[in-house]
């Protein structure tokens, strides 16, 4: 918007804004977000660095937070997890029991099997076990480690077997996705489907001599077919589709028996799985541990989760906060915001990543735990794992040729009829003000997130 540009350049009061021209600004705030049209609910609250409300609107009423949500779970990771420290607790194993060979995972969210990889690869595991023997009996993957609770309750069953969606297993491995290679064939015939041996394929696919490619790959949840329709010329290129893995375990142990059979191990037996449906169950294996991996410091993966906004490794977080299931992770994470000073009534959370349908918070209880994360020990660090406007992350093309161009670090959230923003940015004065802002509710048509950004340019300016 045009005139937001020339507010910047209107000169500021600085030191203190009287109580008529802050009214005035909450009016103009106000105005602004009317601009989404009717139906969606607004939620803000902008305050400085001595706590003074600056704008409040609705501040006492609950949200969806969306991906907000994980800012209360990484904040709880660096604050209760040795999140500098190399991630010794949390990399995957492999054990011999008698014949069979076991690939136990311990909540990892980073184990990978691509050719290229040099850390946290199942390449070591495969190459330890290769040294070890020239035959194994059954692969199985054991996850143990967690309870067999794959998706949040709350979530959207549209979302599973997307990236958004993913599974959650103590036993990840390359994020719980698997790659379906699809390539032109001879001209009318089907195209070439390179795709996991877990799956069938349903592929009512052609190569053309000419034209646009149109492929549409779709796996039901739960559906080992894959289903594939569409045309692709002769001579176009390579497409590659991720399918998301219903048990990631079993998923792991498949590619763990492939890498195995590469380095010359004999199969005799089958693929299968340990899961743990009831927290008394053992979380770990017996036999012998033949090799374990030690990943980077868990701070790595807390910035790539928040800058990505990946759910995946937000739940796990979650997991390994508390005794490796929802339930336990959230009382973990509640008695934070008990400590934070958050009123128990002005937060629910189902889930860590913000998935979940079910979760709610109130902007001010949002500003009240931001605050306080920003003055413990580990504050700073957590606060450089954000995305910032205009730079990098989710809000890399958010906020980049106005203002608050690098002068915004904040975490979105994004559900359907859901937006959600939540962090810090530096006014014009230099003054640093503390925000979540919430739209809710709104229509299909509404489109809150520009007048939301407008809002906030304008708090920059006249602050």
């Amino acid at each position: 918007m045009p005139f937001l540009r020339c507010l910047v350049l209107l000169p500021l009061l600085i030191l203190s804004t009287p109580v008529s021209a802050q009214t005035g600004l909450q009016a103009e705030v106000e105005t602004l977000l009317a601009q989404a049209g009717s139906g969606t609910r607004f939620g803000l609250l902008v305050v400085d660095s001595a706590g003074r409300e600056i704008v409040a609107i609705h501040p006492d009423e609950r949200f969806q937070p969306a991906s907000t949500t994980k800012l209360v779970t990484t904040a709880a990771a660096f604050a209760l997890l040795p999140v500098n420290d190399p991630d010794a607790s949390g990399g995957a194993v492999v054990r011999l029991e008698g014949q069979d060979v076991v690939l136990e995972g311990h909540g990892d969210a980073r184990l990978s099997s691509a050719v290229d990889c040099t850390v946290d690869c199942l390449a070591t595991l495969a190459d330890a076990v290769a040294q070890r023997t020239r035959t194994v009996g059954d692969v199985i993957g054991d996850d143990r480690a967690f309870l067999d609770l794959r998706w949040s309750p709350g979530m959207g069953w549209n979302n599973i077997g997307t990236r958004s969606g993913a599974a959650v297993s103590a036993l990840t491995l390359d994020d719980n996705q698997a790659v379906v290679r699809i390539a032109p064939g001879d001209i009318g015939a089907t195209l070439r489907v390179e795709a996991p041996g877990l799956f069938a394929l349903d592929n009512r696919t052609a190569t053309v001599a000419q034209g646009a490619a149109s492929v549409v790959l779709d796996r039901r949840p739960f559906d080992r077919t894959l289903h594939l329709r569409g045309a692709m010329p002769l001579g176009g290129a390579v497409v590659l589709r991720s399918v998301g893995l219903d048990d990631p375990a079993e998923g792991a142990a498949w590619r763990f028996r492939t890498m195995l059979e590469a380095r010359g191990v004999q199969v005799r037996g089958t693929v299968r799985v340990r899961h743990r449906s009831d927290a008394g169950e053992p979380a770990e294996g017996a036999g012998v541990v033949i090799a374990r991996l030690t990943p980077p410091p868990l701070a790595e993966d807390v910035r790539h989760t928040n800058k990505t906004s990946d759910n995946l490794h937000a739940e796990l977080l979650l997991r390994r906060l508390g005794k490796g299931d929802i339930e336990s992770g959230e009382k973990v994470v509640s008695a934070l915001l008990v400590q934070a000073g958050v009123p128990r009534w002005s937060y629910s959370f189902a889930d860590g990543s913000g998935m979940s349908t079910y979760n709610r918070v109130t902007p001010r209880a949002m500003v009240t735990f931001l605050r306080w994360a920003s003055g413990q020990p580990w504050g700073a660090a957590w606060w450089a794992t954000l995305p910032v406007g205009g730079v990098d992350g989710t809000l890399s093309r958010r906020f980049r040729d106005g203002p608050l161009a690098g002068r915004l670090t904040a975490k979105t959230g994004t559900l359907a009829g859901t937006h959600a923003l939540a962090g810090t940015l530096q006014a014009a004065s230099g003054a640093v003000l503390t925000f979540a802002f919430f739209a809710g509710d709104a229509p299909a048509e509404a489109r809150p997130v520009p007048v939301m950004d407008a809002a906030l340019a304008l708090l920059a300016a006249r602050n």
